[in-house]
């Protein structure tokens, strides 16, 4: 488990960037022979760039792969409150600044929490970000289904027992099949709730995505879950497909079936065929 995470991290190059009072963490796997523009990913609500473990291999074989710690989680360093969808973007887009060469056109790819931000970073960046991809994205407001139950374990459990509560909480809130919480998907999920900082519930509640896809210049597209908790069933996913094709009729819209919210962990290869599509990957 651990050593599949070291391995992947170990050939990437470590960035750190400002953020105030500490430093943002992002990791770059870089693809030398590939004349693709970078991908940006960003992950979700107390998560880590682990939340991609099985999308980073699958990209960089084609092009150079960043993903971030976001701020007050992960291995980056705590952001003074309040904690605000436009503070803590404005610190993503002050660091994509300083990873990227000036002007550099990138690729932007944002699950839950993160693909909220991501919607005002896609803002910011204007024509430099060529396409925005919300993977089952908060900031739909009324859409998006709150999801009850979660627990932490009581820090006088025992590690069976706490493990139990972590299990659960994935099956509810992560994973529609609870045979695919295995050992890896534990693991990540102890560690990167453990390290988890900012409370991201309030903010993913908002209609943030939904206000900034207007000034979003980058191809939209959407890829979600079928059985996304978070999503209010099938209806409610549509009607997110419905509010990006408002904005861009042809915009690409995928449900994956039987996947829940972490799609990407769980329909790993289904996932990185869409996820391709809508970047218009080809293998190097």
């Amino acid at each position: 488990m651990k050593t599949e995470i070291i391995s992947l991290s170990d050939q990437a190059e470590i960035i750190k960037t400002d953020l105030g009072d500490g430093e943002m963490t992002w990791r770059k796997w870089s693809c030398p022979q590939s004349e693709q523009p970078p991908v940006i990913l960003l992950h979700g609500g107390f998560g880590s760039w682990t939340h991609w473990i099985k999308t980073i291999p699958n990209l960089m074989s084609s092009a150079t792969v960043i993903a971030a710690d976001l701020p007050g989680l992960g291995d980056s360093d705590d952001v003074m409150r309040p904690h605000t969808v436009e503070k803590l973007s404005d610190i993503l887009v002050q660091g994509i600044d300083e990873v990227l060469d000036a002007n550099e056109t990138f690729h932007l790819v944002g699950f839950s929490f993160g693909g909220l931000l991501a919607s005002h970073v896609a803002a910011a960046f204007g024509e430099q970000c060529l396409t925005f991809t919300a993977v089952g994205a908060s900031g739909f407001g009324a859409l998006h289904y709150r999801v009850d139950g979660i627990k932490r374990p009581d820090p006088d459990m025992s590690d069976e027992d706490a493990e139990k509560v972590h299990r659960n909480n994935l099956h509810r809130l992560m994973l529609a099949d609870p045979k695919t919480a295995d050992d890896l998907a534990i693991y990540i999920h102890r560690t990167n709730v453990a390290r988890g900082r900012i409370k991201s519930r309030s903010m993913s509640l908002s209609d943030g995505l939904c206000r900034a896809l207007p000034d979003v210049k980058a191809r939209i597209g959407g890829i979600w879950g079928e059985l996304d908790a978070t999503g209010g069933g099938l209806a409610a996913i549509r009607e997110r497909e419905k509010i990006f094709q408002s904005h861009q009729p042809q915009a690409p819209f995928d449900v994956i079936d039987g996947a829940g919210h972490w799609v990407m962990y769980e329909a790993p290869d289904v996932f990185n065929q869409t996820l391709r599509k809508h970047l218009n990957l080809l293998e190097v």
